[in-house]
């Protein structure tokens, strides 16, 4: 988070006369933010965080003369909160959110906690799968535009932070649904639910349907004036969809039909209508986004650009020239005669499945593995005979992926470290193939997070 030239961080905040102690658990991204917007809201306010506090986020702590402490949670402090703000990250488990519970003392996410405090239009995008993708092309259609827009949420800076340090008339927000779990009051005007798949369910009791109702809670309070923007060819999205009610304004996606309203493919044409007559369509080939998945998230991205009224050239424009987020199938280097591409954000399943559905048949070495979240790897089979000539495991405990693919694969190689990972892949490879990290696991084994695995992969591919 810079320090904004207008806040200065020696100067006590301004007091606006909200009152009372807000505890904020977690000082990461999004706790720090929130410890930040609350202070200058009239809090006062604490900061606690059961780990180690990373230096950059003490020393903003401290600039701003908000009490924080590391390493503990102090009860006698935490319980006279008024509320709770909480990163996404602490699980309900955790034994200071269990005495909250029982206290009857507010917990909310930082999401809800920031929306209190701004009035621009709030564009809310979940998903299991390409909800940074469809966000990042979503900010970059709008931007483009010459909208007055925030990128925040699960991606970029804290929403709170800069809910308390601009001035923007729209935010497009990555929602997780570990802050969607923690949000009540909140309202999107646009919702967008890319797809439902098996994802985290270690902290929904492993039950899918746990899952999707924390996915679904980016619709709650939504009215008639508002757009809910889905797949109409998920399965569970569908499922879900039977047994809700919906105030907002529906606009599905596929790419299996056609439809009056929302977006279809018409041959390699992808066509979108939305209320008010407005028509847009784009030849695929052009989309700069390729693949089966990101059309899909293409289809998203377009169908809110539509619904804001925007040109539909500069819809095109953006849509032929955005480039992807790091580590999201991200090409990283060609070495003798060899492809290399780190998809370390693939941290589910379903992520690597889409991942190897646009790989070339039977010339990929694939690298998989890390911290197991209750994965159904049998969603893959079928690919992996098709596509996948060699795996290499990269992780603490890979018995469960040996158990999954051993018939399925002649060669599989066990390895602790990206270094290893990649050397092992490059000798297995040949002239022609591809080596693809997506890893179907999250990282915290071997690494801090997925980007910490996808840095270390690209430095040990470029050392080759």
């Amino acid at each position: 988070m810079p320090n904004e030239q207008s806040h200065n961080p020696n100067q006590k905040l301004p007091l606006q006369g909200a009152g009372g102690l807000l505890v904020v658990l977690g000082a990461g991204e999004s706790g720090v933010g929130a410890a930040y917007l609350a202070r200058q809201q009239g809090y006062e306010v604490f900061v606690s965080d059961f780990g180690a506090i990373v230096d950059k986020y003490k020393t903003q702590l401290m600039d701003w003369n908000i009490r924080f402490e590391e390493k503990q949670h102090t009860e006698s402090e935490i319980l006279n909160a008024v509320e709770v703000v909480k990163s996404p990250g602490i699980p309900e488990k955790a034994p200071i959110v269990k005495v909250l519970r029982a206290k009857g003392i507010p917990v909310i996410s930082e999401i809800e906690f920031a929306r209190r405090y701004t009035d621009a239009q709030i564009i809310a995008i979940t998903g299991s799968n390409g909800k940074t993708t469809t966000t990042g092309l979503t900010y970059h259609i709008l931007k483009n535009a010459g909208l007055n827009v925030g990128l925040a949420g699960n991606i970029g800076k804290s929403f709170a932070y800069q809910v308390a340090t601009q001035k923007f008339d729209y935010y497009v927000l990555e929602l997780s649904s570990f802050m969607l779990d923690d949000m009540y009051t909140f309202k999107a005007h646009i919702a967008v639910l890319l797809n439902i798949t098996p994802d985290h369910l270690d902290r929904y009791d492993y039950k899918l349907e746990n899952y999707a109702a924390s996915k679904f809670r980016i619709t709650q309070n939504q009215t008639a004036n508002d757009y809910f923007i889905y797949c109409a060819d998920d399965a569970e999205t569908l499922k879900g969809m039977a047994d809700r009610t919906f105030a907002a304004q529906l606009l599905p996606f596929t790419i299996q039909k056609t439809l009056p309203l929302g977006a279809y493919l018409n041959g390699e044409e992808l066509t979108i209508n939305t209320p008010h007559n407005n028509h847009f369509q784009m030849t695929i080939t052009k989309l700069a986004l390729q693949g089966k998945h990101n059309i899909y998230n293409s289809m998203a991205s377009g169908i809110v650009s539509k619904v804001l009224e925007l040109r539909n050239e500069t819809i095109r424009d953006s849509m032929g020239d955005f480039k992807n987020v790091a580590h999201r199938l991200e090409h990283v280097a060609d070495i003798s005669g060899i492809r290399f591409i780190n998809d370390s954000k693939a941290t589910n399943v379903n992520s690597t499945w889409y991942a190897l559905e646009g790989m070339p048949d039977g010339k990929v070495v694939l690298i998989l593995g890390g911290t197991d979240k209750g994965n159904n790897y049998n969603e893959l089979t079928n690919l992996i005979k098709k596509k996948v000539k060699a795996i290499v495991c990269m992780g603490v405990d890979n018995s469960r992926i040996h158990g999954a693919f051993e018939d399925d694969v002649k060669t599989m190689v066990d390895t602790v470290s990206a270094y290893d990972a990649v050397n092992a892949a490059y000798k297995l490879a040949t002239k022609g193939d591809t080596v693809l990290l997506s890893p179907a696991c999250a990282s915290f084994d071997l690494f801090k997070n997925y980007e910490e695995r996808g840095e270390q992969f690209k430095k040990a591919v470029m050392e080759l």
